[in-house]
């Protein structure tokens, strides 16, 4: 991978990253049952606990760290790829939440657990709307002989509301808005499948008709052996999907045609995130050997909807 930097290792299957002003860098350690904080000169520290799945991270519109939780999995060697990976949900599961983290003293305050009587399964990773809201996907959990059928949802940050605002989809993994704010982008994982829904208004969405019963637009699929995992969106628009399998940032433009793709040297290469003071520092999550990954990239990250910290 040109220009491809260790930022940090030996950790315990990474995700959701967050770039923060400082140079330093948020991750959910999933196995790890953790939030840490990464600095640039290669300290770091445990913000919170979090027990079960913490899975993916976003600074809020208040300063405070929200986590979707997918109540944990269990995890597995594979000795041919030097990985670990999930091979399934925890012994102890028990459900997913949606939580809050004070950055300032650890402090973890579960929000939400349901939807209108609707148990949250797997929640996966979340973005914040310039109403201070948040969508987030909900991944469910697979069972040796079952799987969850789970949707998107859409939340405020107070802890005030929740809904249900997209089903069905089929493991959906990744999320992000467009650049307006008048597109989310939702990437499944198991059909390795990009969809977009028009968004009429916070927490609901305009269906463009289609055959699928969940509204959103067909946007891209790429061949071979890959699955879809979290994303990330270009300032121009571009949306960059973590990709499994055969594994790199697959970057895929608004209108559906493949960009780019970046190889990384993970099988399980999950997420990214962008930063630096021209957002072009790009993070990646190579979660299945413990590490992030640090590269110039070629166009500028989108600038989030957060609190500045």
């Amino acid at each position: 991978m040109t220009g491809f930097q260790d930022f940090a290792g030996d950790l315990a299957f990474p995700e959701g990253p967050v770039a923060l002003a400082d140079g330093s860098l948020l991750v959910v350690e999933i196995r790890g049952q953790c939030l840490t904080r990464l600095a640039a000169d290669g300290s770091r520290r445990v913000v919170a606990s979090l027990p079960g799945g913490p899975n993916g991270a976003a600074v809020g519109p208040d300063g405070a760290i929200y986590v979707c939780n997918n109540g944990g999995f269990e995890f597995g060697d594979v000795d041919a790829y030097g990985i670990n990976i999930p091979v399934g949900p925890a012994a102890a599961y028990a459900g997913g939440s949606i939580q809050r983290v004070d950055p300032a003293t650890g402090e973890v305050t579960t929000l939400y657990i349901e939807a209108d009587g609707v148990a949250l399964r797997g929640p996966n990773d979340l973005v914040f709307d310039d109403e201070g809201g948040f969508w987030f996907t909900d991944h469910g959990k697979s069972f040796h002989r079952q799987r969850d059928r789970v949707g998107v949802f859409y939340a405020k940050a107070d802890g005030s509301f929740i809904r249900e605002a997209i089903f069905p989809l089929e493991n959906p993994n990744g999320i992000g808005l467009s650049p307006d704010g008048r597109t989310l982008y939702v990437a499944e994982t198991y059909t390795c499948q990009l969809w977009a829904f028009d968004i009429a208004g916070p927490g609901e969405i305009a269906p463009h008709p289609n055959l699928f019963g969940h509204g959103g637009r067909f946007l891209y699929r790429p061949a071979g052996f890959r699955f879809f995992d979290s994303l990330a969106v270009e300032e121009c628009g571009n949306i960059c999907v973590g990709t499994i399998g055969e594994p790199g940032i697959s970057v895929i433009s608004p209108g559906g045609e493949l960009v780019d793709f970046v190889p990384t040297p993970d099988l399980f290469t999950t997420n990214i995130c962008f930063g630096g003071d021209d957002m072009r520092t790009a993070y990646i999550t190579l979660s299945g050997t413990g590490r992030i990954a640090v590269m110039r990239w070629p166009r500028p990250g989108l600038q989030l909807n957060r609190s500045g910290w």
